[in-house]
């Protein structure tokens, strides 16, 4: 039987991504890095918006970001999704596949 401490790190991710806007965030993140605002065009949502999601998905630890000047591009962590191409996460025991729309 998985701990407690394992059950709620896996239920921790799996609530970050809960949320329609996130899976589609993680969606596109699997091509490669992208910054808020191409995130939001892609999306069709407000920046705020898309920002707001970032910063949960950023907390939770399934989003990394790197500062180039002014802007910040996105990337799913690698710790959680080692293969991005195969649109799989890793949580451990708590494995998820992602499939992209045809």
């Amino acid at each position: 039987m998985i701990d407690y401490k394992k059950a709620k790190a896996c239920a921790d991710l799996l609530q970050a991504l809960a949320e329609p806007t996130r899976l589609r965030i993680i969606e596109l993140l699997l091509s490669g890095k992208k910054n808020v605002t191409e995130l939001a065009r892609d999306l069709n949502t407000e920046i705020v918006n898309t920002s707001h999601h970032l910063k949960i998905l950023r907390h939770a630890g399934l989003v990394s970001n790197e500062k180039h000047g002014r802007k910040v591009e996105y990337s799913l962590h690698p710790d959680y999704f080692p293969d991005a191409e195969a649109a799989s996460a890793d949580f451990g025991w708590c494995r998820i596949e992602i499939y992209a729309e045809e």
